[in-house]
């Protein structure tokens, strides 16, 4: 059987959007579930910390659609400054550039005759696509999408906020610090897992180091409460 036609996904065909939604939710179970576990431990009463919690995972899920698009229109600019710059080139220097494209690929391994030969083939077909793509790294698979990655962050974040706002709900109010935390712990443990093998990456490492830092920041807040409880009482 022919093995010619296949369709192939590669990692990096989904790491845009796979980044901006594991950030999200990651972002959205820890920091809401550290704002619970903190406002509990000051010794607030249910009303309060569905308060608080609700209102962390409206600021954190604006917060994380706004700076996740103005860092990728960011970039999105510069990739469109340096095509605007190629097709001003690929215009006043066509055969400097045609130069420099088969110098990329002679740096690449092939000989100088071959590289002349697909440089030639491939402006003739797409001089700024084959500039853009082979000098400038960048192609459709990965080009960035602002509103995509806004969205996506916003989406996931108000996902992973919303489970320790549940569990604060519904469980006794003497056990929330206690129970948010350690199910927070086991569902970053799967979120960092999950998102390790989406990503290609190992799924235990990927675990333990999403869990670490969710406890170190739950940790680090419950001990705020604390403190500030005692200081206020």
């Amino acid at each position: 059987m022919s093995r010619l036609s296949h369709s192939e996904i590669h990692m990096v065909h989904r790491i845009g959007w796979l980044r901006a939604a594991v950030l999200g939710a990651n972002d959205g179970l820890v920091s809401t579930a550290s704002l619970v576990v903190g406002v509990a431990a000051a010794g607030s009463g249910r009303p309060e910390i569905l308060i608080a919690g609700l209102a962390g995972l409206v600021a954190g899920a604006m917060s994380m659609a706004a700076g996740e698009y103005v860092s990728v229109s960011s970039q999105t600019d510069a990739e469109q400054a340096d095509i605007a710059r190629e097709t001003r080139e690929l215009k006043n220097t066509p055969k400097a550039e045609l130069v420099e494209l088969t110098r990329i690929y002679v740096g690449r391994g092939l000989d100088e005759g071959l590289a002349r030969q697909i440089a030639l083939q491939l402006t003739e077909k797409d001089a700024l696509g084959a500039h853009s793509r082979d000098e400038l790294g960048i192609s459709e698979t990965v080009t960035a999408h602002p509103i995509q990655a806004a969205l996506v962050s916003a989406a996931t974040f108000a996902v992973g906020a919303v489970v320790p706002l549940i569990i604060s709900a519904l469980v006794p109010a003497a056990q929330i610090t206690l129970i948010v935390a350690v199910t927070t712990l086991i569902a970053l443990s799967v979120l960092g897992g999950l998102g390790a093998s989406a990503g290609g990456a190992g799924i235990v490492k990927g675990a333990v180091r999403v869990t670490f830092w969710g406890g170190l920041a739950m940790a680090a807040t419950a001990a705020v409460g604390m403190l500030f409880g005692v200081t206020v009482g």
